[in-house]
């Protein structure tokens, strides 16, 4: 049975069908309803058969051991011609549809109720060990449908064995019995079979059925549906599974509305210098004669609109760039961080001075940390300009460098006009201002924060911020030693 069930799984698996999910609830549901039956029965019929045989031999056996006392007191082995014991012996054997031969101790058949081996010697194994052990046997032959069995005769005077009755018994009727049983097992089975097809295939439907919903609910909302109208209450996992896609959708409009803001923000942001490029040259060409001061000026510009356009550009060159790059990309080398500190705070040194702006470096403890020079000194560079732009006149900014043993700290402090409150969760977004009524005067493309932010998880690091508006920005960067 188990041979052909994996024959079958076998042969299942090449086909497509297989694959489905209600296929292999039905199949599994099928073997469940069936396999316990088809065992049971194979009990019930062993069972059955077993305390048959086992019935008959006890009743014959008994039978056996009367007639064999009988045969001793009677003194059959000597004289066989007393007809009482051979009508005995003729009885038993037609009762029980079987056979008897009386051996005697020198293995002769003294007698035999088919009158077939009378007189023979009967050197048989079963009826050796009878006289050895002296103990009754029996042996079931369930192919050719008989018992066959040995019944020791005993002298009741010295115990020794003076012969042996070798009887066979038919287990016909045993075996009919059987063969009826089996038959209306088979017709049980049929209707077992029919009943489990149908619970089978009903219970796979039912399970199966949430989720053609979900897939049904799913093609809604691609067809343009409320999403909110995915709702399936069927089984507390299907309440999981369209809470995760709803949320997926979520995620997917939200990055959807990122990128149309995004892109809209790049046309704008791109526009802007093309336009005032636009204006300049129309002025410049309206007029037909021009001094050479005001050519001059407006040249410089126009070469300023310029520059400012290969600024948005390059910063969304390094976006790009950076989001496109896995840590495993950084080009990672021992770096000691003070120095890098200092480098920075020479190379801008000259925009603090511009607008008399303090520029102080604190080192708590110095470090040497594996990162990317090149990108984590633009990150830094990005915020500390942004403290030096958005700071007030003959402000300050501090930079503080902390090591701790598996991290170390980057602290990024101005005495600055600050971020209002509700303006702090946005402003590492792409093109997000937050003094948008001096987006014009300050220059900047509104990526800095952003591409910091970016390089800083690109090493595994965090940034966060803190301000008051009116009270200075902290900047605090943690990054893995």
């Amino acid at each position: 049975m188990w041979a052909i069930i994996s024959k079958l799984k076998n042969k299942i698996r090449n086909f497509r069908f297989a694959k489905s999910l209600r296929f292999r609830i039905f199949f599994i549901v099928f073997l469940v309803g069936i396999v316990p039956c088809y065992i049971l029965s194979e009990i019930i019929l062993g069972s059955y058969e077993k305390r048959a045989v086992d019935h008959r031999t006890s009743e014959v056996q008994h039978q056996c051991t009367v007639l064999a006392d009988h045969l001793f007191t009677s003194d059959y082995l000597n004289d066989v011609s007393n007809e009482v014991v051979t009508t005995e012996l003729e009885e038993v054997s037609n009762i029980y549809d079987g056979r008897i031969m009386v051996v005697d101790a020198e293995l002769k058949v003294i007698r035999d109720t088919y009158s077939i081996s009378q007189g023979k010697y009967m050197i048989a194994e079963e009826v050796v060990r009878c006289f050895q052990n002296k103990e009754s046997t029996s042996n079931y032959d369930d192919r050719n449908n008989f018992i066959e069995m040995t019944t020791p005769i005993v002298s009741s005077e010295t115990g020794d064995i003076v012969g042996v009755m070798l009887t066979s018994v038919s287990t016909e009727s045993i075996a009919a019995t059987l063969r009826l049983l089996m038959i209306r097992i088979q017709y049980f089975m049929i209707a077992i079979i029919i009943i489990v097809l149908l619970t089978s295939f009903t219970f796979s439907r039912m399970l199966i059925l949430p989720f053609s919903n979900l897939s049904r609910a799913m093609g809604e909302v691609k067809e343009g549906f409320d999403p909110d109208r995915l709702s399936l209450p069927d089984y507390t996992e299907m309440e999981a599974l369209s809470e995760a896609f709803t949320h997926m959708l979520s995620e997917i409009r939200h990055l959807e509305d990122s990128r149309q803001a995004f892109v809209s923000n790049v046309s704008h942001e791109l526009k802007t210098p093309i336009t005032s490029i636009k204006v300049l040259a129309d002025s410049l060409n309206m007029q037909e004669e021009v001094p050479n001061e005001t050519y001059r000026e407006f040249m410089q510009d126009i070469a300023a609109e310029v520059d400012r356009e290969n600024k948005i550009i390059n910063d969304l060159m390094t976006l790009i760039k950076l989001n496109k790059e896995a840590p495993d990309t950084l080009r990672r080398e021992n770096v000691d961080i003070e120095k890098l500190l200092e480098d920075i705070m020479k190379q801008i040194h000259p925009i603090a001075d511009s607008r008399g702006i303090e520029l102080i470096l604190e080192v708590v403890r110095p470090v040497v940390a594996p990162v990317d020079k090149t990108k984590l000194s633009g990150a830094i560079t990005n915020i500390v300009e942004n403290a030096i732009k958005y700071n007030i006149e003959k402000g300050w900014v501090r930079v503080s460098l902390n090591s701790e043993p598996s991290f170390f700290t980057i602290v990024i402090a101005d005495s600055g006009i600050g971020i209002p409150e509700e303006e702090q969760p946005h402003i590492f977004e792409r093109f997000y201002r937050v003094d948008k009524s001096h987006s014009t005067e300050i220059d900047g493309t509104g990526l800095g924060l952003s591409i910091a932010r970016d390089a800083i998880l690109l090493h595994d690091g965090a940034i966060r911020v803190e301000s008051e508006n009116g009270e200075g920005t902290t900047f605090t960067i943690k990054l893995p030693r």
